[in-house]
């Protein structure tokens, strides 16, 4: 209170009567909800705990959430192999007439295990994108994926590489969201 007091004297002497009043009010005078001055962030500081949240929000909206169903650490595994995958493999490219062969591997054995599960699983679902043939075969250390298309098609395979030909196809969300209601989407 008493910085409140020497502060309006301040104010007052400064710039005159209306701002020293202004200055005067104290914090609980304030409404709880105006806090312009306070930012709250949009994004929850992690990319898998993002996705998991907006998976949670989902399925609170959804009333025909099957609760008995949802597992949510299937999901989180699965963003972790993502996560993997995308930071912690090796890749080998070699150019094909038509297209590549990436051969994905790791020294450590949870990366290849990731590895496995997310290169053998995306060559079944995205085979037939964009006229792209897709193959995945497991190998020691992880797996191998090949891609082939159209001649006229290679240059964008090879462009693209293993991460550009993961993300293909905009189904990673629906997949998401199957995981975490307990469905096998492979």
């Amino acid at each position: 209170m008493k910085y409140a007091a020497t502060l309006t004297v301040i104010l007052t002497l400064v710039s005159g009567p209306s701002l020293a009043q202004a200055a005067s009010h104290t914090h609980s005078d304030m409404p709880q909800h105006q806090s312009s001055s306070v930012v709250t962030p949009a994004e929850p500081g992690q990319s898998a705990f993002a996705s998991v949240q907006e998976i949670v929000e989902l399925l609170l909206e959804d009333p025909n959430t099957d609760w008995a169903r949802v597992d949510l650490e299937a999901l989180r595994s699965h963003l972790a192999d993502m996560d993997n995958v995308t930071l912690r493999s090796n890749v080998e490219m070699d150019r094909l007439a038509s297209g590549a062969r990436f051969t994905v591997t790791s020294q450590q054995e949870y990366v290849s295990q990731s590895i496995k599960n997310m290169v053998l699983a995306h060559g079944l679902e995205m085979s037939g994108t964009y006229g792209w043939m897709l193959s995945a075969e497991e190998a020691p250390q992880g797996a191998v994926l090949s891609v082939t298309g159209m001649p006229e098609d290679t240059n964008k395979i090879q462009g693209l590489g293993f991460i550009g030909i993961m993300t293909l196809g905009m189904h990673h969300q629906s997949h998401h969201i199957a995981i975490a209601r307990g469905e096998n989407p492979h």
